[in-house]
């Protein structure tokens, strides 16, 4: 499988799967335009693309991929949200599989600030968790290879910039409410069957809250497996 992080922040998100047959887009958040660029302008390949929520940073792009003739898969009330409509607006349902092209796919709940899914994506013996603008992960999986997933901050560091000032009162309440820490990335790595995992994408890091080299050796520490830190 081939996974690759074009944008990970609150800023924009692009993400790009293939497992050698069919290739996803994850959470198309910026304009069209860089979408195309990023992907070297090779929008033909590109079998659809899953949208988690309607936040502008997942899902600014969407509208333009279905310009381009690419199909978008999201809840009923993210592509309500986001005015996406027509035969190329796909609705899926939490726990619902469905399936583009060798990709299975079964979105699942995540809490956030709106209505917010995950994706576990199976093709052959790859099995993909993605999940990220959430709190806290409510599931388990067995026999993930890869995984995708949010580690936005780190809980010390936020207390040191909310008491030097560096950072707002709601923008810290925001944060912890929305938003997965390192500590709860790893308790959801401890929870988790990680015998077949290969590889870990970190994603959507906090700006000021984070930090990308500790974040990677620490969960690098604790599974043994390698941390990339995604954009």
């Amino acid at each position: 499988m081939n996974i690759q992080t074009f944008y990970s922040s609150s800023k924009g998100n692009l993400y790009r799967i293939d497992d050698g047959k069919t290739v996803l887009l994850i959470d198309p958040g910026v304009a069209v335009g860089l979408i195309k660029e990023s992907l070297g302008f090779g929008l033909h390949e590109v079998s659809g693309a899953l949208v988690s929520h309607v936040h502008r940073d997942h899902s600014r792009g969407a509208k333009g991929l279905m310009e381009a003739g690419i199909g978008v898969w999201a809840t009923r009330e993210t592509l309500d949200a986001a005015e996406l409509s027509g035969h190329r607006a796909h609705i899926i349902e939490a726990r619902q599989q469905f399936q583009i092209g060798t990709w299975q796919i079964v979105p699942f709940d995540v809490p956030h600030d709106v209505q917010n899914v995950g994706f576990l994506l199976v093709s052959g013996s790859a099995k993909l968790v993605f999940a990220t603008d959430c709190q806290y992960i409510p599931h388990r999986f067995r026999g993930i290879t890869h995984l995708m997933i949010e580690c936005n901050y780190d809980l010390d560091i936020l207390k040191a910039n909310l008491q030097s000032g560096a950072l707002g009162i709601e923008a810290a309440r925001r944060t912890v409410n929305n938003h997965m820490s390192l500590e709860t990335v790893k308790g959801f790595l401890r929870a988790q069957d990680l015998s077949k995992l290969q590889e870990i994408h970190l994603l959507h890091l906090s700006y000021g809250n984070s930090d990308a080299g500790r974040f990677s050796r620490e969960i690098q520490g604790l599974t043994g497996r390698p941390a990339w830190i995604g954009g």
